[in-house]
């Protein structure tokens, strides 16, 4: 199995050389690791993988030759019987009958009665408007619609859910796919400037030219390197209603990493709340607190945001809005830290931007980020650069 493992990390383009199998091979001899899925596949990623771009393929390999044992890694399992949430029938509703369905209420409203359902009812329903269940108008379960519930299991439909239970597994993005054309990258580099850092260990032709002429002898005159000297910290939005867009965020992803150095980046889900993650797997048991990235990264740093700004209102403006958990302060709230905390912040939006004044949130966001939302084309990217460039007094 380990040699067929091998050979998947050679097909899929990561660099597996025997040497590095042979060391896999001996730490495992050695017991240097708990005998656990997890940590096995924390010492064979260490091993095998040397550039953070790969990871994702990495994963991928990794649960097509092992059979997804990490499916269950860093979440616990929804406690809700599975047959409930099985879609037996999806309830098609035409728009004027959407339109006569009425919200159950405000958000205290809709949880209590949540809670309520949750207590009193013991067998699975379909096509109702009450009870949890699938196909019908109630404010819970799935594969119906309401125009605002919470979301229980299944898949996003209308994007209406303002809260969602459900276990949901979310990728990496691959820093290594190519772009069709090379027009991101070309719009990315209005935002690069130069400087020279670092030790003096390059020859400065001009200079050494001049030195030798003046002096009568070979003058050899060095420098320091030059260096791309801006700092870009991108905040992506993942999962959901982002699927769609995984092609062209990776692609972006990919030009970033390949134009600029000094290059970080967290993930985050819908909104940004009170912790952002760095890999897609570990995003319950691994998180850094959004507190500690603004202090840790310089006003001079760059921000980007990346999302289609698809949501709950409440996910912005209300405390516990989080579809998936119970945050302390509404996500406009962090949103407004970040605008605050650095001058050149920008979003990227990849959805049509004739799209953008059919969900509140997209105005809302637009709102917090003091207009400065682009669509993720060529001439949103290079009006988004040309934002981040801006002198500021």
């Amino acid at each position: 199995m380990l040699l067929g493992f091998l050979d998947e990390l050679r097909a899929a383009g990561i660099k597996a050389s025997l040497k590095e199998h042979l060391v896999l091979l001996e730490a495992l001899d050695q017991d240097v690791i708990d005998r656990t899925p997890e940590a096995f596949y924390y010492l064979s990623r260490a091993i095998y993988v040397k550039d953070e771009g790969l990871l994702d393929r990495f994963d991928q390999v990794f649960h097509k030759v092992f059979k997804g044992v990490l499916a269950d890694m860093g979440q616990d399992a929804v406690d809700i019987p599975e047959d409930w949430l099985r879609a037996v029938a999806e309830k098609y509703l035409s728009a004027e009958e959407r339109e006569k369905i009425e919200a159950l209420g405000d958000w205290d409203t809709i949880m209590e009665t949540l809670k309520k359902r949750l207590e009193e009812q013991d067998s699975r329903h379909q096509g109702g408007n009450k009870w949890i269940g699938t196909g019908g108008t109630s404010p819970f379960g799935h594969s119906g619609y309401n125009p605002a519930g919470v979301r229980i299991g299944g898949e996003s439909r209308h994007r209406r859910a303002i809260k969602v239970w459900e276990k949901r597994e979310f990728a990496d993005l691959d820093n290594s796919r190519e772009l069709g054309t090379r027009n991101i990258k070309m719009a990315l580099r209005r935002l690069r400037r130069f400087a020279r850092e670092g030790a003096a260990d390059e020859l400065d032709l001009d200079a050494t030219i001049r030195g030798t002429a003046r002096q009568g002898y070979l003058d050899l005159k060095m420098r320091p390197e030059r260096r791309n000297a801006v700092k870009l910290l991108l905040f992506l939005d993942v999962g959901g209603s982002m699927d769609p867009h995984i092609r062209v965020v990776e692609e972006l992803f990919s030009a970033a990493h390949a134009e600029f150095k000094n290059l970080e980046f967290f993930y985050f889900h819908n909104c940004l709340y009170e912790g952002v993650w760095k890999e897609n797997h570990r995003r319950w048991t691994d998180r850094t607190p959004t507190w500690d990235v603004l202090h840790k990264y310089g006003h001079d740093y760059k921000i980007v945001f990346v999302g289609d700004a698809a949501m709950s209102p409440y996910e912005i403006a209300h405390p516990g809005g989080s579809v998936e958990h119970m945050n302390a302060e509404a996500g406009g709230v962090w949103l407004k830290r970040v605008v605050d905390t650095y001058p050149a912040t920008v979003w990227l939006n990849p959805e049509e931007r004739r799209a953008w004044d059919y969900t509140q949130s997209n105005r809302m966001i637009r709102e917090i980020m003091n207009d400065r939302m682009y669509p993720l084309t060529m001439d949103g990217l290079e009006d988004a650069m040309r934002e981040l460039s801006r002198k500021r007094g």
